[in-house]
């Protein structure tokens, strides 16, 4: 008996359904970017124009104290997310997270200008100068040389300032 012509066969879904691993992966997958929104700022969240079952959902697991009923909204959310699609919320949750690598760096740098030009003196301060080289001069010593009086050596903390160094520092290096 000869096998029948694929032509004459039903045509047939090439593509098959998902398995049940691969539905609970995605399930969770939405469960864990409906907990990233959850931590977001009130603003951040309304700029993401989300579905109104979605947006009052996460309101409430912020307000729910109790773990058990936490879990089940992160669940319910997780549902939720199921109806929408995932990638421009993915999208924006990397750019928050880009623009907070940003400001970490930025910090680190001014955190770490202020810590050579109170630590090392004179050959920090010229070297910050000949990086920017429109700095004026006379007001930098000022700021530095109060910070230095003020920030006794090997203090933790800096005082006011200290902190008023770190402000231009990070104004400036912006």
């Amino acid at each position: 008996m000869n096998a029948p012509d694929p032509k004459d066969l039903p045509p047939r879904d090439l593509v098959e359904p998902p398995s049940k691993s691969e539905r609970k992966r995605a399930a969770h997958a939405a469960q864990d970017l409906g907990e990233a929104l959850i931590g977001l700022r009130q603003a951040e969240l309304d700029a993401l124009g989300l579905p109104e079952a979605l947006l009052e959902a996460v309101r409430e697991a912020r307000r729910i104290r109790s773990r058990a009923a936490a879990a089940r909204q992160r669940q319910y959310i997780g549902k939720l997310m199921r109806e929408i699609d995932p990638e421009p919320l993915r999208r924006a949750l990397a750019a928050r997270r880009e623009c907070d690598a940003r400001e970490t760096q930025r910090f680190q740098r001014a955190e770490a200008w202020r810590r050579r030009l109170l630590e090392e003196g004179e050959s920090a301060f010229d070297e910050l100068c000949s990086l920017k080289p429109d700095l004026d001069r006379p007001h930098w010593q000022r700021l530095v040389s109060a910070a230095r009086r003020a920030t006794p050596a090997g203090a933790a903390t800096q005082g006011p300032a200290g902190r008023e160094l770190f402000r231009a520092l990070r104004a400036l290096l912006g």
